[in-house]
């Protein structure tokens, strides 16, 4: 299985927008929510935006705005986002920090896109299953148990006791591991 030819190139833009914020000083934005479904799932779960988690979003978004990216305007464009005009992909700052702080950071994932030297950093797969079960146990998006199922039949070396911890906090108790492990 492979990504997606737009979901792997707005990758390499991800990373690129990454490194341009490192050499400002400033830090790297983490990859969250539907796009890091994709990137874990080998685009099995496929997405239409990039969530990412940064404290300094001005400074990101000049940074996006220097690799092509623009605010959508006009009838039917309601975005918060910004778009590449070649992917017809969102980037789109979501909070300052993944899941509200509750993540462990040392988890974070530094990765390197296939034909880039650029890194961008990425939710850990534990603290994304623990998300796609927050959502479900919200009852607003009944389909992520599928993801958070898929993900971990792609990911069985994922950290079980963490992840059923995570799992636990993000669905206030109601869910654990055992509600998606066979």
């Amino acid at each position: 299985m492979s990504y997606r030819p737009e979901f792997e190139a707005a990758l390499r833009l991800l990373a690129q927008a990454s490194e341009a914020m490192v050499a400002r000083g400033l830090p790297r934005p983490v990859l969250v929510g539907g796009a890091a479904a994709e990137f874990y799932s080998t685009s099995g779960v496929t997405t239409g935006d990039f969530d990412l988690c940064t404290p300094r979003q001005a400074e990101l978004e000049e940074e996006l705005q220097g690799l092509g990216f623009v605010k959508p305007v006009g009838p039917g464009m309601a975005t918060r986002g910004w778009i590449h005009p070649d992917l017809a992909l969102g980037f789109e700052v979501v909070a300052a920090v993944p899941m509200g702080g509750t993540i462990d950071y040392a988890r974070i994932r530094l990765v390197q896109p296939i034909g880039e030297t650029a890194l961008f950093r990425v939710i850990s797969v534990e603290d994304l299953i623990a998300d796609r079960m927050g959502q479900y146990a919200s009852g607003t998006a009944r389909d992520r148990i599928d993801q958070a199922r898929l993900l971990l039949a792609l990911h069985p070396d994922a950290d079980f006791d963490y992840l059923d911890k995570r799992i636990r906090e993000e669905s206030a108790g109601d869910y654990g591991l055992d509600a998606i492990k066979d």
